[in-house]
């Protein structure tokens, strides 16, 4: 439950300013039509419908109920809300996430007297997904409901989210997305003050709590949802990290998402740049998937790469916080080199910097940071855990293997657009192309992710662990398990019946061996 000060609250059903918690327990006596749901409804726990002597003698509309519920919660995942169109992620549940995610914020930031009316505003942007503009409108009357205001952005891309809440000082920002999934997903990216995300364990749990208990009701809306255009602070803020680049030849592919939006209101009068441009249009509708962790996906750009006779080429997927590159010989860059490498030219500026790198990461990474006399720091999968400890340690820059890179003066958040730059820069600092740059890190041959479908994923990761005993294991994030002259990291996929490997060995025939000897242990091998 969330706290309130002892002698006065914020009602989320009213516009009043605070009442009293004789008053609130007064309104939840006289069954006030908007406490279902309330964080303050201290009441509601013992008295909810869905207990388990109660569930014996349900009534088929108690388990209609039940079901939506059900349907309800299944949006909610590790790191944000996520589902296909129409069901189960719709209008309703829209409205209710967005109710759920104000009275969270707002609660959570302590903003019951609205002294700062600012912070007591929520940010909300979106993507160009079919459904983006419904779900959109959707959420934001959930939100105003609680007599929270609303300030719209329109179509960005998700680390303006970021920029955003931060520029306006407010209590937190949502973007609606579904990222790298296909045209029939939509979700919910929730973000607290300063960009601190907000996951399972931050705050999401008490999000999905509300928005299954609140009833919908209608407020009336005029004055409360304002539009805002952040492109020229934007622009400025991105173009700040810029430094002097040189005469570039470059791909770019916007994945049909907000990219091609964004790349050129960006980038589009850097006289430095010769670009070239695939799939802007940013329409909802996807030529490939906006993944450009799929190789596949990435065909069109290496061809055009090469019979250009470009630099180098860059994918974002669809809501521009991942840019995957390839450089002048159409050749994939893997994200955990490329942290290394920039990891670098951070140090270099930073010296004594914490560096923040997922577990699955190549060990080169440590080893450079170790070198450039950085604090490499190892973390778990997922942009919560990353976001926390580059905020916990100050980070200089950080970098996962799905391709999502984390600046400190970003706010500890990360950006595609932002990681694009960094590359420039690195390429025109050092006067090298993108292979030249990348050689001296490709030194441990590595698997690659490689997922596994299995019917029981505990009880792959025990017989694993048996397996390797005399290894030294960790369980940070599933379970890695280390020898001398190799690795693994075998981890649960937190949404789908999957186990994901990922192997590093001294040498390519080293490597080749323990696939072998993993591969049969962990189900039927799944190409994403």
């Amino acid at each position: 439950m969330a706290k309130a000060n002892h002698y006065s609250r914020y009602c989320p059903g009213e516009e009043h300013i605070q009442i009293s918690d004789a008053v609130c327990l007064g309104r939840r006596r006289a069954n006030f039509t908007k406490c279902p749901g309330c964080q303050f409804n201290d009441d509601e726990r013992a008295t909810r419908p869905f207990e388990a002597e109660v569930l014996s003698r349900a009534t088929p509309d108690l388990v209609a109920q039940r079901n939506e519920v059900a349907m309800i919660s299944s949006v909610f995942k590790a790191y944000d809300v996520r589902a296909t169109y129409p069901e189960p992620l719709n209008e309703e549940v829209a409205w209710r996430v967005g109710n759920g995610a104000a009275q969270f914020l707002r609660t959570s930031m302590n903003l019951g007297d609205r002294s700062d009316l600012e912070m007591g505003k929520l940010i909300v942007g979106r993507d160009m997904r079919k459904s983006s503009p419904a779900l959109t409108r959707a959420f934001c009357e959930g939100v105003v409901a609680t007599g929270t205001p609303v300030i719209d952005i329109g179509m960005i891309d998700t680390a303006q989210i970021y920029f955003a809440t931060n520029h306006f000082k407010c209590c937190g920002g949502v973007m609606v997305t579904a990222s790298h999934n296909p045209a029939n997903y939509n979700g919910f990216k929730i973000c607290g003050p300063k960009g601190k995300p907000i996951g399972r364990d931050s705050g999401l749990q008490e999000v999905e709590r509300i928005a299954t208990a609140i009833a919908r009701h209608k407020v009336e809306i005029g004055g409360r949802i304002t539009q805002q255009d952040l492109s020229e602070p934007y622009h400025a803020f991105v173009r700040g990290f810029l430094r002097e680049p040189r005469k570039l030849k470059i791909v770019v592919d916007g994945s049909n998402g907000m990219a091609g939006r964004w790349f050129p209101i960006l980038f589009g009068d850097v006289k430095q740049f010769d670009v070239t441009t695939l799939n802007m249009t940013h329409d909802g509708d996807f030529k490939h998937d906006p993944n450009p962790l799929v190789e596949a996906n990435l065909a069109e750009l290496k061809a055009a790469v090469k019979s250009r006779g470009a630099d180098l080429g860059a994918c974002f997927d669809g809501d521009a916080d991942r840019c995957i590159f390839v450089d002048e010989n159409g050749a994939t860059i893997p994200c955990d080199l490329l942290t290394a490498l920039l990891a670098r030219d951070y140090l270099a500026a930073k010296p004594g910097s914490a560096v923040i790198y997922d577990l699955r990461s190549s060990r080169i990474v440590p080893e450079t940071v170790t070198e450039n006399g950085g604090v490499p720091k190892r973390g778990r999968v997922g942009h919560v855990f990353m976001k926390r400890m580059m905020a916990e340690y100050d980070g200089v820059f950080g970098g996962e293997l799905s391709g999502h890179f984390y600046f400190r003066d970003n706010f500890y958040c990360d950006s595609g657009v932002l990681t694009f730059v960094a590359v420039v820069n690195a390429m025109s600092a050092h006067n090298a192309t993108l292979s030249e740059l990348i050689a001296p890190f490709r030194k441990y041959p590595s698997s690659g992710e490689r997922n596994f479908k299995t019917d029981d994923k505990d009880a792959v990761l025990r017989a694993i662990q048996d397996r390797y005993k005399d290894a030294k294991i960790d369980h940070l994030d599933g379970v890695t398990v280390e020898y001398g002259d190799w690795w693994f990291n075998l981890r649960a996929s937190n949404t789908e019946p999957l186990l994901r490997l990922n192997v590093e060995a001294d040498n390519e025939k080293l490597l080749e061996n323990k696939l072998a000897e993993l591969t049969p242990m962990l189900g039927a091998p799944v190409d994403h």
